[in-house]
Protein backbone atom coordinates (compact mmCIF):
# COMPACT_ATOMS: atom_id res chain seq x y z
CA UNK A 1 0.00 0.00 0.00
CA UNK A 2 1.14 3.51 -0.57
CA UNK A 3 1.01 5.98 2.14
CA UNK A 4 2.42 9.38 1.86
CA UNK A 5 5.69 10.10 3.62
CA UNK A 6 5.38 11.06 7.17
CA UNK A 7 7.83 11.92 10.69
CA UNK A 8 9.21 8.64 11.87
CA UNK A 9 8.61 7.42 15.03
CA UNK A 10 11.91 8.79 17.04
CA UNK A 11 10.89 12.17 15.86
CA UNK A 12 7.85 12.18 16.95
CA UNK A 13 8.64 10.91 20.29
CA UNK A 14 11.41 13.91 20.31
CA UNK A 15 8.63 16.81 19.62
CA UNK A 16 6.87 14.91 22.71
CA UNK A 17 9.18 14.51 25.26
CA UNK A 18 10.19 18.65 24.27
CA UNK A 19 6.58 19.72 24.12
CA UNK A 20 6.24 18.03 27.60
CA UNK A 21 9.04 19.41 29.23
CA UNK A 22 8.18 22.79 27.97
CA UNK A 23 4.66 22.45 29.04
CA UNK A 24 5.84 21.84 32.61
CA UNK A 25 8.22 24.45 32.48
CA UNK A 26 5.49 26.71 31.45
CA UNK A 27 3.74 25.71 34.54
CA UNK A 28 6.77 25.58 36.96
CA UNK A 29 7.17 29.36 35.61
CA UNK A 30 3.07 30.25 36.32
CA UNK A 31 3.38 28.84 39.76
CA UNK A 32 6.21 31.13 40.67
CA UNK A 33 4.65 33.89 39.26
CA UNK A 34 1.32 32.97 40.89
CA UNK A 35 3.39 32.97 44.23
CA UNK A 36 5.34 36.10 43.74
CA UNK A 37 2.27 38.04 42.57
CA UNK A 38 0.66 36.91 46.03
CA UNK A 39 2.99 38.16 48.36
CA UNK A 40 4.73 40.87 46.72
CA UNK A 41 2.63 43.96 46.80
CA UNK A 42 1.59 45.76 43.91
CA UNK A 43 3.49 49.12 45.31
CA UNK A 44 6.11 49.54 48.12
CA UNK A 45 7.06 52.84 50.34
CA UNK A 46 11.06 53.51 49.85
CA UNK A 47 11.94 55.84 53.40
CA UNK A 48 15.75 56.19 53.08
CA UNK A 49 17.54 58.38 56.15
CA UNK A 50 18.58 61.51 55.94
CA UNK A 51 21.68 62.41 54.45
CA UNK A 52 21.55 59.70 51.35
CA UNK A 53 21.94 60.14 47.77
CA UNK A 54 18.57 58.03 46.79
CA UNK A 55 15.03 59.57 47.38
CA UNK A 56 12.44 58.38 49.62
CA UNK A 57 8.65 57.72 47.24
CA UNK A 58 6.47 54.80 46.30
CA UNK A 59 7.72 52.32 43.70
CA UNK A 60 6.15 49.80 41.58
CA UNK A 61 7.68 46.82 42.35
CA UNK A 62 5.64 44.46 40.72
CA UNK A 63 6.36 46.16 37.30
CA UNK A 64 9.85 45.98 37.87
CA UNK A 65 9.68 42.58 39.39
CA UNK A 66 8.11 41.57 35.61
CA UNK A 67 10.87 43.57 33.97
CA UNK A 68 13.54 41.48 35.63
CA UNK A 69 11.28 37.46 35.77
CA UNK A 70 10.46 37.98 31.97
CA UNK A 71 13.90 37.70 30.20
CA UNK A 72 14.66 34.82 32.79
CA UNK A 73 12.10 32.78 32.11
CA UNK A 74 12.29 32.90 28.76
CA UNK A 75 16.30 31.95 28.95
CA UNK A 76 15.11 29.45 30.95
CA UNK A 77 12.19 28.22 28.95
CA UNK A 78 15.02 28.01 26.00
CA UNK A 79 17.03 25.95 27.52
CA UNK A 80 14.54 23.52 28.60
CA UNK A 81 13.28 23.32 24.70
CA UNK A 82 17.17 22.23 23.53
CA UNK A 83 17.54 20.12 26.59
CA UNK A 84 13.80 18.34 25.70
CA UNK A 85 14.90 17.88 22.06
CA UNK A 86 18.66 16.42 22.63
CA UNK A 87 17.89 14.54 25.37
CA UNK A 88 14.44 13.44 23.93
CA UNK A 89 16.35 12.32 21.06
CA UNK A 90 18.70 10.46 22.34
CA UNK A 91 16.18 8.17 24.80
CA UNK A 92 13.95 8.25 21.76
CA UNK A 93 16.65 6.18 19.76
CA UNK A 94 17.68 4.02 23.22
CA UNK A 95 14.25 3.18 23.63
CA UNK A 96 13.25 2.52 19.88
CA UNK A 97 16.62 0.43 19.41
CA UNK A 98 14.79 -2.77 20.03
CA UNK A 99 12.04 -2.06 17.47
CA UNK A 100 15.16 -1.44 15.05
CA UNK A 101 16.65 -5.04 15.34
CA UNK A 102 13.14 -6.42 15.18
CA UNK A 103 12.53 -4.43 11.65
CA UNK A 104 16.14 -5.35 10.47
CA UNK A 105 15.01 -9.23 11.42
CA UNK A 106 11.67 -8.59 9.60
CA UNK A 107 13.20 -7.36 6.49
CA UNK A 108 15.76 -10.62 6.21
CA UNK A 109 13.34 -12.76 6.74
CA UNK A 110 11.12 -11.29 3.72
CA UNK A 111 13.92 -11.54 1.38
CA UNK A 112 16.41 -14.21 2.72
CA UNK A 113 15.98 -17.13 4.95
CA UNK A 114 13.47 -17.80 8.04
CA UNK A 115 16.88 -18.78 10.06
CA UNK A 116 17.39 -15.57 11.78
CA UNK A 117 16.43 -14.94 14.93
CA UNK A 118 16.22 -11.50 16.88
CA UNK A 119 17.56 -12.91 20.29
CA UNK A 120 17.00 -10.00 21.89
CA UNK A 121 18.79 -9.01 25.34
CA UNK A 122 18.17 -8.02 28.56
CA UNK A 123 15.33 -8.19 31.43
CA UNK A 124 11.87 -9.53 30.07
CA UNK A 125 9.85 -6.20 28.86
CA UNK A 126 7.21 -5.56 26.71
CA UNK A 127 10.63 -5.17 23.13
CA UNK A 128 11.51 -8.45 24.59
CA UNK A 129 8.14 -10.22 25.08
CA UNK A 130 7.14 -8.88 21.29
CA UNK A 131 11.18 -10.10 19.58
CA UNK A 132 10.34 -13.59 21.83
CA UNK A 133 6.78 -13.46 19.96
CA UNK A 134 8.49 -12.88 16.60
CA UNK A 135 11.03 -14.85 16.91
CA UNK A 136 8.92 -17.85 17.60
CA UNK A 137 6.75 -17.12 15.15
CA UNK A 138 9.98 -17.47 12.58
CA UNK A 139 10.74 -20.79 13.80
CA UNK A 140 7.04 -22.01 13.42
CA UNK A 141 7.03 -20.17 10.09
CA UNK A 142 10.63 -21.83 9.15
CA UNK A 143 9.43 -25.54 10.20
CA UNK A 144 5.56 -24.98 8.44
CA UNK A 145 7.83 -24.27 5.25
CA UNK A 146 9.88 -26.68 5.43
CA UNK A 147 7.37 -29.75 5.86
CA UNK A 148 5.52 -28.09 2.98
CA UNK A 149 8.59 -28.74 0.93
CA UNK A 150 9.42 -32.08 1.79
CA UNK A 151 5.64 -32.51 1.51
CA UNK A 152 5.61 -31.06 -1.73
CA UNK A 153 8.71 -33.33 -2.61
CA UNK A 154 7.53 -36.66 -1.46
CA UNK A 155 4.14 -35.79 -2.86
CA UNK A 156 5.64 -35.28 -6.78
CA UNK A 157 7.81 -38.66 -5.94
CA UNK A 158 4.87 -40.52 -4.90
CA UNK A 159 2.59 -39.57 -7.87
CA UNK A 160 5.64 -39.85 -10.15
CA UNK A 161 5.87 -43.29 -9.21
CA UNK A 162 2.45 -44.75 -10.62
CA UNK A 163 3.04 -42.29 -13.76
CA UNK A 164 6.38 -44.13 -14.87
CA UNK A 165 4.81 -48.00 -14.00
CA UNK A 166 2.03 -46.87 -16.04
CA UNK A 167 4.39 -45.38 -18.37
CA UNK A 168 6.49 -48.51 -19.02
CA UNK A 169 3.81 -50.78 -18.93
CA UNK A 170 1.82 -48.85 -22.10
CA UNK A 171 4.97 -49.10 -23.77
CA UNK A 172 5.46 -52.66 -23.23
CA UNK A 173 2.41 -53.16 -24.65
CA UNK A 174 3.34 -50.65 -27.48
CA UNK A 175 7.05 -52.97 -28.32
CA UNK A 176 5.44 -56.44 -27.59
CA UNK A 177 2.40 -57.13 -28.69
CA UNK A 178 2.60 -60.13 -28.08
CA UNK A 179 2.87 -59.81 -24.65
CA UNK A 180 -0.34 -60.61 -22.55
CA UNK A 181 -2.87 -57.60 -22.56
CA UNK A 182 -4.51 -58.96 -19.74
CA UNK A 183 -1.90 -58.82 -17.18
CA UNK A 184 -1.12 -55.29 -18.21
CA UNK A 185 -4.83 -54.05 -18.04
CA UNK A 186 -4.53 -55.58 -14.47
CA UNK A 187 -1.55 -53.95 -13.43
CA UNK A 188 -2.52 -50.63 -15.27
CA UNK A 189 -5.31 -51.07 -13.07
CA UNK A 190 -4.13 -51.41 -9.57
CA UNK A 191 -1.09 -48.87 -10.62
CA UNK A 192 -4.63 -46.49 -11.73
CA UNK A 193 -6.35 -47.01 -8.54
CA UNK A 194 -3.22 -46.32 -6.01
CA UNK A 195 -2.89 -42.98 -7.86
CA UNK A 196 -6.35 -42.32 -7.50
CA UNK A 197 -6.56 -42.44 -3.41
CA UNK A 198 -2.89 -41.11 -3.12
CA UNK A 199 -5.11 -38.21 -4.87
CA UNK A 200 -8.09 -38.46 -2.67
CA UNK A 201 -5.42 -38.71 0.41
CA UNK A 202 -4.45 -35.31 -0.78
CA UNK A 203 -7.43 -33.17 -1.57
CA UNK A 204 -8.74 -34.87 1.74
CA UNK A 205 -5.63 -33.97 3.78
CA UNK A 206 -5.68 -30.75 2.39
CA UNK A 207 -9.46 -29.64 3.51
CA UNK A 208 -7.96 -31.14 6.65
CA UNK A 209 -5.66 -28.65 7.23
CA UNK A 210 -7.92 -25.77 5.92
CA UNK A 211 -10.59 -26.00 8.79
CA UNK A 212 -13.32 -24.80 7.09
CA UNK A 213 -15.89 -27.03 8.36
CA UNK A 214 -19.17 -26.07 10.73
CA UNK A 215 -18.82 -27.63 14.12
CA UNK A 216 -21.22 -29.84 14.99
CA UNK A 217 -21.81 -32.16 17.86
CA UNK A 218 -20.15 -35.70 17.31
CA UNK A 219 -19.91 -38.97 19.30
CA UNK A 220 -16.76 -40.39 18.92
CA UNK A 221 -18.08 -44.09 20.18
CA UNK A 222 -20.88 -44.11 17.46
CA UNK A 223 -17.59 -43.11 15.04
CA UNK A 224 -15.72 -46.13 16.61
CA UNK A 225 -18.51 -48.25 16.19
CA UNK A 226 -19.35 -47.50 12.69
CA UNK A 227 -15.48 -47.67 11.58
CA UNK A 228 -14.91 -51.07 13.09
CA UNK A 229 -18.02 -52.53 11.53
CA UNK A 230 -16.41 -51.18 8.18
CA UNK A 231 -13.03 -52.98 8.62
CA UNK A 232 -14.55 -56.16 10.16
CA UNK A 233 -13.65 -58.03 6.79
CA UNK A 234 -10.54 -56.68 6.28
CA UNK A 235 -9.84 -57.77 10.14
CA UNK A 236 -10.94 -61.38 8.91
CA UNK A 237 -9.06 -61.61 6.21
CA UNK A 238 -6.13 -61.05 8.18
CA UNK A 239 -6.78 -62.40 10.91
CA UNK A 240 -6.61 -59.59 13.32
CA UNK A 241 -9.23 -59.37 16.30
CA UNK A 242 -10.85 -55.84 17.17
CA UNK A 243 -12.36 -55.64 20.74
CA UNK A 244 -14.14 -52.24 21.17
CA UNK A 245 -14.65 -50.12 24.35
CA UNK A 246 -17.07 -47.62 23.22
CA UNK A 247 -19.10 -45.42 26.02
CA UNK A 248 -20.24 -41.89 25.18
CA UNK A 249 -18.08 -39.20 24.08
CA UNK A 250 -19.41 -36.80 23.03
CA UNK A 251 -17.49 -33.68 21.57
CA UNK A 252 -17.78 -30.93 18.50
CA UNK A 253 -16.62 -30.75 15.19
CA UNK A 254 -16.77 -32.26 11.28
CA UNK A 255 -18.71 -35.66 11.22
CA UNK A 256 -17.42 -36.72 8.22
CA UNK A 257 -13.52 -35.93 9.32
CA UNK A 258 -13.68 -37.55 12.26
CA UNK A 259 -15.03 -40.67 11.37
CA UNK A 260 -12.21 -40.69 8.08
CA UNK A 261 -9.75 -39.90 11.41
CA UNK A 262 -11.15 -42.90 13.30
CA UNK A 263 -10.87 -45.27 10.03
CA UNK A 264 -7.78 -44.41 9.32
CA UNK A 265 -6.52 -45.16 12.90
CA UNK A 266 -8.39 -48.89 12.74
CA UNK A 267 -7.14 -49.65 9.42
CA UNK A 268 -3.93 -48.73 10.50
CA UNK A 269 -4.24 -50.56 13.50
CA UNK A 270 -5.02 -53.53 11.23
CA UNK A 271 -2.64 -53.11 8.71
CA UNK A 272 0.47 -52.82 10.75
CA UNK A 273 -0.36 -55.70 13.08
CA UNK A 274 0.75 -59.30 13.44
CA UNK A 275 1.09 -61.82 10.59
CA UNK A 276 -1.52 -63.59 12.42
CA UNK A 277 -3.94 -64.01 15.31
CA UNK A 278 -3.04 -59.88 16.13
CA UNK A 279 -5.67 -57.50 18.12
CA UNK A 280 -6.91 -54.29 17.69
CA UNK A 281 -8.39 -52.27 20.93
CA UNK A 282 -10.77 -49.53 20.69
CA UNK A 283 -12.22 -47.56 22.95
CA UNK A 284 -13.46 -44.02 23.54
CA UNK A 285 -14.38 -42.16 26.35
CA UNK A 286 -14.70 -38.71 28.42
CA UNK A 287 -11.72 -37.30 30.78
CA UNK A 288 -12.16 -33.57 32.55
CA UNK A 289 -12.87 -31.54 29.31
CA UNK A 290 -11.50 -33.64 27.02
CA UNK A 291 -12.74 -36.57 24.79
CA UNK A 292 -10.77 -39.55 24.22
CA UNK A 293 -10.48 -42.08 21.14
CA UNK A 294 -7.60 -44.36 21.43
CA UNK A 295 -6.76 -46.93 19.50
CA UNK A 296 -3.94 -49.97 19.77
CA UNK A 297 -2.62 -53.05 18.52
CA UNK A 298 -0.45 -55.74 18.53
CA UNK A 299 2.47 -55.54 16.01
CA UNK A 300 6.21 -55.53 15.74
CA UNK A 301 8.15 -53.44 18.37
CA UNK A 302 9.12 -49.90 17.25
CA UNK A 303 11.37 -47.37 18.85
CA UNK A 304 10.00 -44.23 20.13
CA UNK A 305 12.42 -42.78 16.93
CA UNK A 306 10.51 -44.52 14.40
CA UNK A 307 7.32 -43.52 15.86
CA UNK A 308 7.69 -39.88 16.25
CA UNK A 309 8.35 -39.96 13.03
CA UNK A 310 4.83 -41.57 11.50
CA UNK A 311 2.53 -38.71 11.26
CA UNK A 312 4.96 -37.11 8.49
CA UNK A 313 3.86 -38.13 5.60
CA UNK A 314 4.87 -40.59 3.28
CA UNK A 315 6.34 -41.66 6.25
CA UNK A 316 6.31 -45.66 6.82
CA UNK A 317 8.15 -48.10 9.25
CA UNK A 318 10.25 -50.81 8.57
CA UNK A 319 8.16 -53.58 7.32
CA UNK A 320 5.05 -51.33 7.38
CA UNK A 321 4.68 -51.68 3.69
CA UNK A 322 2.08 -54.84 2.80
CA UNK A 323 1.59 -56.03 -0.31
CA UNK A 324 -1.94 -55.25 0.02
CA UNK A 325 -4.12 -52.02 1.82
CA UNK A 326 -0.48 -50.57 2.67
CA UNK A 327 -2.31 -47.43 2.13
CA UNK A 328 -0.52 -44.54 0.62
CA UNK A 329 1.50 -43.26 3.64
CA UNK A 330 -0.90 -40.48 4.56
CA UNK A 331 -2.86 -42.19 7.43
CA UNK A 332 -1.80 -40.68 10.43
CA UNK A 333 -0.90 -37.29 8.77
CA UNK A 334 -4.29 -36.86 7.81
CA UNK A 335 -5.21 -37.79 11.60
CA UNK A 336 -2.80 -35.26 12.57
CA UNK A 337 -4.07 -32.70 10.33
CA UNK A 338 -7.38 -33.41 11.32
CA UNK A 339 -6.84 -33.40 15.41
CA UNK A 340 -5.17 -29.95 14.88
CA UNK A 341 -8.17 -28.76 12.90
CA UNK A 342 -10.02 -29.48 16.04
CA UNK A 343 -8.05 -28.11 18.30
CA UNK A 344 -6.82 -31.37 19.83
CA UNK A 345 -3.75 -33.51 20.75
CA UNK A 346 -2.29 -36.97 18.91
CA UNK A 347 -0.13 -38.94 20.92
CA UNK A 348 1.51 -42.16 19.78
CA UNK A 349 3.45 -44.20 22.26
CA UNK A 350 5.37 -47.57 21.51
CA UNK A 351 4.07 -50.82 23.46
CA UNK A 352 6.40 -52.45 25.57
CA UNK A 353 4.98 -55.75 24.10
CA UNK A 354 5.32 -54.85 20.31
CA UNK A 355 2.56 -52.79 18.47
CA UNK A 356 1.17 -49.20 18.84
CA UNK A 357 -0.96 -47.35 20.90
CA UNK A 358 -2.60 -44.00 19.65
CA UNK A 359 -4.72 -41.66 21.74
CA UNK A 360 -6.43 -38.54 20.43
CA UNK A 361 -7.58 -36.02 23.01
CA UNK A 362 -10.71 -33.73 21.87
CA UNK A 363 -12.40 -30.79 23.38
CA UNK A 364 -15.27 -31.90 25.01
CA UNK A 365 -18.30 -29.66 25.68
CA UNK A 366 -19.18 -27.93 28.45
CA UNK A 367 -21.92 -29.58 30.34
CA UNK A 368 -23.41 -26.52 31.68
CA UNK A 369 -23.49 -25.22 28.33
CA UNK A 370 -26.22 -27.76 28.04
CA UNK A 371 -30.06 -26.88 27.07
Amino acid sequence: MERAPGLSVRLKLTLSYAGFLMVAGVLLLAAVWLFLLRYVPDRATLIVPSGSSLTSGVFPVRSRLLQVFAPRAAEVLAILLVFGLVGGWILAGRMLAPLTRIAEATRLATTRSLSHRIRLPGRNDEFRELADAFDAMLARLEAHVAGQQRFAANASHELRTPLAISQALLDLARTDPTHDTGEIFHRLRAVNTRAIDLTEALLLLSRADQTSFTPEPVDLSLLAEEATETLLPLAEKRGVTIETSADPTPTTGSQSLLLQLTTNLVHNAIVHNLPDRGTVWVSTGVRPGRAVLTVENTGERLTPQLVSTLTEPFSRGTERVRTDHAGVGLGLAIVKTITLAHDGTLTLTPRPAGGLRITVELPAPDPRNDG
